[in-house]
């Protein structure tokens, strides 16, 4: 299956806003920025943090992470004009009551990085020399920023949210640090590492969110490795399904069309592993494609399965 690289390349290159663009407008609450966030494991980055309005730091908050900060809530401040809207979303489901108080940090990716620190980078590893140039190749040609060998720098990614950025958020705001009240999420490359982060770290991560998930890592099924690794991996490393909940989903329109087979034989592994009704679940979208605008009409959905009171 080919699938059209413009629509990919805008995808990829151009996610990154300037770093001293206005702090985006929340539909309700408020939204605080970090600005350039230092880290010894990636670049600096602008972390948004979203906080509910009734926010008050004589309460303890649940605390949502999630990936591409700079396309969460605002679209007049992206680079398409879409928006994940995911204040709105939260905030309607704070005011109803069920779900639990949280706040949302929002990670801004690293732009022309932004790939390799979302390839989970264990099941790339497991991948033969020749698996791992045939990879470089299918990224170069869908014009993904790689110099010869595809190289993921995910373990860094997490170790910058894991021990830098989360005992900032854990000391700067008043929110629950423990498992059960730490959540991540985001979509395509982010459902990727949002998957990565809950097998990686299991004791830190009580629920995950992948929507869209990029099963094939690069941009074609044809000869390509990638998901069979990341299908023995999460066999190999799911978290246990008594203290984890996992949210998956897809359109199947766009880019969205290559996951649903994928998507399936991820089902059987996570049924195979423990997971069921109480602790996962996969939504199918037909007619749904892969941008922000069909997040946000189903965010609401692992909003209220992750944080669930």
């Amino acid at each position: 299956m080919k699938i059209q690289f413009s629509f990919f390349l805008l995808l990829i290159c151009s996610l990154t806003i300037n770093a001293q663009d206005p702090i985006p407008k929340a539909s309700q609450g408020k939204i605080e920025r970090i600005q350039n966030f230092e880290s010894n494991y990636v670049s600096n980055r602008n972390i948004d943090v979203w906080l509910p309005e009734t926010y008050n730091p004589k309460f303890k908050y649940a605390v949502l992470y999630m990936h591409d900060g700079q396309m969460l809530y605002d679209a007049k401040s992206t680079w398409n004009k879409q928006a994940w809207d995911v204040d709105s979303a939260a905030s309607e489901l704070i005011d109803s009551g069920s779900i639990k108080d949280f706040i949302i940090v929002g990670i801004w990716n690293g732009g022309s990085t932004r790939h390799s620190e979302y390839f989970p980078q264990k099941p790339y590893e497991s991948l033969s020399e020749t698996e791992r140039d045939t990879v470089s190749k299918q990224l170069q040609n869908s014009h993904v920023p790689v110099n010869d060998l595809f190289k993921p720098q995910s373990d860094n990614y997490l170790k910058f949210i894991v021990e830098e950025l989360k005992p900032f958020i854990d000391q700067k705001y008043s929110v629950l640090s423990d498992l059960n009240n730490t959540f991540i999420a985001g979509s395509s490359m982010g459902g990727l590492i949002s998957m990565y982060a809950i097998c990686e770290y299991p004791n830190i991560f009580g629920g995950a969110a992948c929507l869209s998930t990029h099963w094939t890592g690069t941009f074609t099924l044809y000869n390509n490795p990638v998901p069979q690794s990341f299908l023995d991996y999460l066999d190999q490393n799911l978290p246990n399904s008594k203290n984890h909940k996992i949210y998956f989903d897809t359109g199947d329109q766009s880019l969205d069309s290559l996951y649903p087979n994928i998507q399936r034989k991820v089902d059987i592994i996570l049924e195979k592993n423990g997971f069921g009704d109480n602790n996962w679940i996969t939504e199918y979208f037909p007619g749904e494609n892969h941008s922000e605008n069909a997040w946000s009409k189903r965010i609401h959905i692992p909003l209220e399965f992750l944080l669930h009171k």
